[in-house]
């Protein structure tokens, strides 16, 4: 197989062009077949942006080739494959534990093994969630056990569909996840543009096709369903208990409750079940016109029509010591609210694919860490995160609390908008940010905001919309688990971003794979029960 890198063209182009460019690289007659693997764009140049592609081909004589063309070379494919069965009898069918990214790949790897899994998961299927979510906007109303925190495709269903990783990917978990979303309906480009996404809106089509394929291979999916007990004997878990009543005995159980599971933090705390807190981070939404962030990364005049929307990531020190970023950088995006409690409030960031809405916001969060917490109980940092939002809540009147960047500076709520107005999901009410983050968060949002703006010009305007808070970056503790994937506890398996082991979606579906393959590795797939 031979690769082809640094194909540059200019912003106009079209496929004709890149096969002229290989043949020519290639020294052939004919276009042979290829497969696009990489497309980034170089911005760099404001006047000369171009865009970079990568092809991959089977050719004969391809040592000779290579010695042709400096940019190509010789690659071995790798492909992801199932692991061996086990051979410990396994008494009981696998239990999976939430639906988001982690339980829907640990589900579908296990479904495909033959175990015939069973998902259990407290809210909705998506197509229910999606309105029942719409209707939370629109009217307030909470659905505490379906909303964007929980229901089927997890919280990255209501976000930008961020489909990038920096997990190293030796065993090709992250191709099998990618090809996993195009045969469900995903849009092909994912699987070589430079930082894939697929967006709210497509995700959830996605995510209904893999459950209808779980249970196609034998797999159950349960909704409405929520782990409320468990059961541990001689340090195996043997039993779950559902919805305050229901009764199972289990085998594998593969914990993928999410970050937002308070409620079954507490549980597994009061069973005993080893956690220990960690760091997060929590801060602010920011927005800016989409129009002003593309012109920063693309320059004055960019043709909109051959660009996506651009993005951004930016980092820095504050003045405090503190870690300032940006997280979850939705392009043409919406803030949205994100509860999950009654009288909490907590916001987030939501794209469409096509990235098309007015502004472009992103999360600017500060670093924060256990001795933050003013406690030493595991799950202080879940209690740290609850007092923040219900000030917000508070600070909003039961809705988004908003502020422009010059207001949040001088410590006074704002009354008026600038020349740029919220592009949000869910009422908002002006209010001052400051009542609802740590002084030393705050001080170094506005430090970060100002260094920011030197890297994009406008970042720090006036009428920059701030939005509050956001505290759900990741999870607040660690589900401890060992060499095998299991807890102290035996059978149990945490899984994902909520157990503290994954950030986003794709690397919580790969950690998803993983917990699956290593109960694949010991169990037969024969069941009794």
């Amino acid at each position: 197989m031979i690769r082809l890198s640094q194909i540059k063209l200019p912003v106009k182009h079209n496929k004709n062009d890149i096969d002229k460019i290989i043949k020519k690289k290639l020294g052939l007659k004919k276009v042979p077949a290829y497969k696009m693997v990489k497309q980034s764009i170089d911005a760099r140049k404001k006047n000369d942006i171009q865009v970079i592609y990568t092809v991959e081909m089977s050719l004969p004589n391809e040592e000779r080739l290579v010695k042709r063309c400096k940019q190509a070379s010789i690659v071995k494919m790798k492909k992801y494959e199932l692991p061996a069965c086990g051979e410990e009898p396994l008494n009981k069918r696998p239990i999976v534990v939430g639906m988001g990214p982690g339980g829907l790949f640990a589900a579908y790897q296990l479904a495909k093994a033959g175990y015939a899994p069973i998902v259990i998961e407290r809210g909705e299927a998506v197509d229910d969630r999606a309105a029942t979510v719409e209707h939370f906007w629109k009217t307030g109303e909470l659905n505490k056990e379906s909303n964007v925190q929980f229901g089927e495709g997890g919280a990255g269903t209501f976000s930008d569909g961020k489909l990038n990783t920096l997990v190293k990917d030796k065993f090709a978990r992250n191709t099998y996840v990618l090809d996993t979303f195009v045969e469900h309906g995903a849009p092909e480009d994912i699987l070589y543009t430079n930082k894939p996404h697929i967006g709210t809106d497509e995700l959830r089509g996605v995510v209904r096709n893999m459950r209808e394929s779980i249970i196609a291979m034998g797999g159950e999916v349960r909704f409405g369903t929520k782990l409320t007990d468990i059961v541990v004997e001689d340090g195996t878990i043997t039993k779950i208990q559902t919805n305050d009543s229901d009764w199972m005995d289990c085998g594998p159980v593969i914990l993928a409750i999410g970050h937002s599971a308070r409620d079954t933090f507490e549980l597994l705390y009061n069973r005993r079940i080893p956690m220990e807190p960690k760091p997060f981070a929590i801060g602010v939404r920011v927005e800016h016109p989409r129009t002003m962030i593309n012109e920063s990364q693309y320059g004055v005049g960019y043709p909109e029509e051959y660009l996506p929307t651009a993005a951004y990531k930016l980092t820095a020190k504050a003045a405090n010591g503190r870690s300032v970023y940006s997280f979850c950088m939705c392009p043409g995006g919406y803030v949205v609210n994100a509860s999950s409690e009654e009288n909490r409030l907590v916001v987030n960031g939501m794209s469409n694919h096509d990235r098309m809405a007015e502004n472009s916001n992103s999360a600017i969060i500060v670093n924060v860490t256990p001795e933050d917490f003013g406690s030493e109980h595991v799950l202080a940092g879940v209690e740290f995160q609850r007092i923040w939002e219900e000030k917000a809540f508070a600070e909003g009147r039961g809705k988004i609390p908003v502020q422009l960047f010059k207001d949040f500076e001088e410590n006074v709520a704002s009354t008026e908008y600038g020349e740029i107005m919220p592009c949000q999901k869910g009422d908002h009410n002006f209010g001052n940010l400051n009542n609802c983050l740590p002084d030393y968060v705050a001080d170094a949002v506005i430090d970060g905001l100002y260094q920011f703006d030197k890297k994009i010009a406008g970042y720090a305007r006036c009428d920059t919309i701030l939005s509050g808070v956001e505290s759900r970056t990741s999870s607040p503790v660690r589900i401890v688990r060992g060499e095998h994937f299991t807890s102290e506890v035996d059978n149990l398996y945490p899984c994902g971003e909520g157990a503290g082991y994954a950030g986003g979606i794709t690397s919580a579906a790969m950690d998803g794979m993983k917990v699956a393959e290593a109960v694949i590795k010991r169990y037969k797939p024969e069941m009794r029960g």
